[in-house]
């Protein structure tokens, strides 16, 4: 039997009120906790995943560079390192630069998010269960992407976008 992640559940307050496991939190819609990173290389390229067709929410959508939940009793900075380790196989010796922070809301999935950024030239390991597969892309190609083709990216993603 394999053991379900567990989550914390906040209030609007981003105030820890109770745990749940990953598939109670998504059907029921509650307020918890996510952190996305951005990698960018020297040139100032971002590198973009492309989401896994397995994946629960915005299946083969194109994503942050690393994203996830933070579980039961962790923090974002603590998430955030190990997110990149995870998907990435990036390994840093600091936390990621924290950039904003964005409340719950629909298009977060009900998640407040921190936002991350750090620099990295990979080449990356990628996990493959989480990531179809990833690439470098200039801003202005992703800007102009996004306006022509929305739908290719996780709702999340369009939303950081637009406040960087």
């Amino acid at each position: 039997m394999t053991s379900e992640e567990i989550f914390d559940v906040v209030n609007e307050r981003d105030e820890v009120i109770d745990q749940r496991t990953r598939r109670e939190v998504h059907q029921l819609g509650l307020r918890h906790r996510a952190v996305h990173v951005l990698v960018f290389n020297s040139r100032g390229e971002l590198f973009l995943q492309k989401r896994s067709l397995r994946k629960d929410c915005f299946p083969g959508a194109w994503d942050s560079s690393a994203s996830g939940h933070v579980d039961h009793g962790e923090s974002y900075d603590t998430c955030a390192v190990r997110e990149l380790e995870e998907e990435l196989g990036l390994i840093l010796s600091n936390v990621p630069t924290r950039l904003f922070k964005i409340d719950s809301c629909p298009e977060t999935g009900h998640e407040f998010v921190w936002i991350y950024r750090c620099q990295a030239e990979g080449p990356f390991t990628l996990q493959a269960e989480e990531i179809e597969r990833g690439d470098w892309f200039t801003c202005d190609y992703i800007s102009d992407w996004m306006k022509e083709r929305p739908k290719e990216f996780a709702e999340a993603l369009l939303l950081i976008w637009q406040r960087l």
